[in-house]
């Protein structure tokens, strides 16, 4: 019995059983040197992020300057584009090209505009080990609502979904989206 008394293990191992009424213990002779716990250090992980949400938002180069306020100039975009008379008269003044060069050098044209309405109105939450989840409506102060704008382009093969950050870089800059 190991009573009020420290002691090391030939492996570096080192144990503190002050007063813990400790009978036996264990060594694991890989372990490293003691940390938080009776026998070994044990390794911290991150957090899990299971969701990220409105991940089509994000700049796919983390390293250059993102326009400033662009959200809240895509928002006027779309306020103005649905109001206005002369849609592909607006398109010209917004500087939104009709024909460009992919990064991949494959020419392409403006098809449509797609604005859709979004309102996100439950929630999952996933069960311990991943094998089911939990769902939740949302109450109506965290119901969430946005719009979602997006350029279909045609490449001569299929459409090409771009965002207003996408088709307002300079030209061949744009990321390549295919669906």
């Amino acid at each position: 019995m190991h009573r009020d008394h420290d002691h090391g293990h030939d492996d570096g191992h080192h144990h503190d059983h002050s007063s813990s009424g400790v009978a036996g213990h264990t060594t694991d002779q890989r372990a490293s040197p003691a940390g938080l716990g009776h026998n070994h250090a044990h390794k911290t992980r991150g957090v899990a992020q299971w969701q990220t949400p409105h991940l089509e938002q994000q700049h796919s180069k983390p390293h250059e300057q993102v326009e400033a306020d662009l959200d809240q100039v895509e928002a006027a975009f779309v306020e103005g584009f649905m109001a206005a008379s002369d849609p592909t008269s607006f398109l010209r003044l917004a500087n939104i090209p009709f024909e460009a060069a992919a990064p991949d050098g494959a020419k392409i044209v403006l098809l449509r505009v797609e604005i859709d309405a979004v309102a996100d109105v439950g929630s999952v939450t996933p069960h311990l080990g991943g094998g089911s989840f939990r769902y939740d409506p949302l109450p109506q102060a965290l119901v969430s609502r946005r719009r979602r704008l997006r350029f279909v382009y045609f490449d001569g093969a299929g459409p090409r979904h771009l965002t207003f950050a996408d088709v307002r870089e300079e030209p061949g800059e744009a990321p390549e989206r295919r669906t």
